[in-house]
């Protein structure tokens, strides 16, 4: 009977901790993940929890405050977080990588593993540091020596190390999500999968026969819209700006027969 009551003890605390850790939270086992970064020069401090099921990948759909969908599946594989108004950046963070580690606990490893800014958390909890991190389960528990995250998890809350890393989704290019929805005058995508810095400032669109580019509003996290006044004629070529000022011009990307909620990748990626 003993052994029955402990578990039963830690699945509850297990619980428990996951319950204290949801913020405002709308809503990668670096060695699983195919997003492969390098590290970036200098760490910084910061705070970390998770939200969701224990083993989980934070939201219950699987999604999360930018827009991304499926967040369990590779390639995010789950190594996920929701970042503070610092990480966030009104949605402008989505997509960036970061390294995290731990050593402020017995079970942390030291070792960093590799999350993606897929959700976001401004309020509560989280505005506890400059920089939060409120972590999928999975991620939170990425950061343990093996076999202990449960005990880390358990912990609740961290002071943890954070570096900017490039982004490589190692097999995939830039790739556009159609929101449902669209149609020739309002056109919405997702964009995907996009190496180097993972955060955009700024999208355009160019229609097939013209020779202008017209910016898109961004509409949420990382899905950007495009109101337009006229019936909107493809093949739609796509220019992407990140923060920093680098730019790509995905070319004739989206088909002129295009259709809502269909995914259309280019052949082009930014560098790392």
């Amino acid at each position: 009977m003993a052994p029955l009551i402990h578990k039963f003890l830690s699945s509850s605390l297990l619980i428990l901790v996951a319950f204290t850790t949801i913020f405002s939270c709308s809503a990668l086992n670096p060695k699983s993940l195919n997003a492969s970064l390098a590290v970036a020069s200098g760490w910084g401090s910061a705070s970390a929890t998770f939200y969701g099921d224990p083993r989980g990948s934070g939201p219950k759909d699987n999604g999360g405050g930018c827009g991304f969908k499926n967040v369990n599946l590779p390639p995010f594989n789950s190594l996920t977080s929701c970042g503070n108004i610092n990480l966030f950046k009104g949605g402008k963070g989505c997509g960036a990588c970061y390294h995290v580690k731990c050593t402020s606990h017995p079970a942390c490893s030291g070792k960093p593993s590799t999350i993606v800014i897929t959700d976001e958390c401004l309020y509560g909890g989280c505005a506890d540091a400059p920089y939060h991190f409120d972590m999928s389960g999975i991620a939170f528990g990425s950061m343990a020596i093996a076999g202990q995250e449960d005990d880390l998890r358990h912990a609740g809350r961290l002071a943890v190390e954070f570096a900017r890393v490039p982004c490589n989704y190692r097999g995939h290019n830039v790739a556009f999500h159609i929101e449902v929805g669209s149609n020739p005058m309002y056109l919405a995508v997702l964009i995907e999968y996009q190496n180097g810095e993972g955060d955009l400032s700024k999208v355009e669109l160019k229609e097939g026969a013209s020779g202008a580019w017209t910016p898109f509003k961004q509409s949420w996290g990382k899905i950007w819209r495009m109101d337009s006044t006229h019936p909107l004629q493809g093949p739609f070529s796509i220019r992407l700006t990140t923060l920093t000022g680098k730019f790509l011009v995905a070319s004739n990307v989206i088909p002129a027969n295009w259709k809502p909620n269909m995914v259309y990748e280019s052949n082009v990626n930014f560098s790392n």
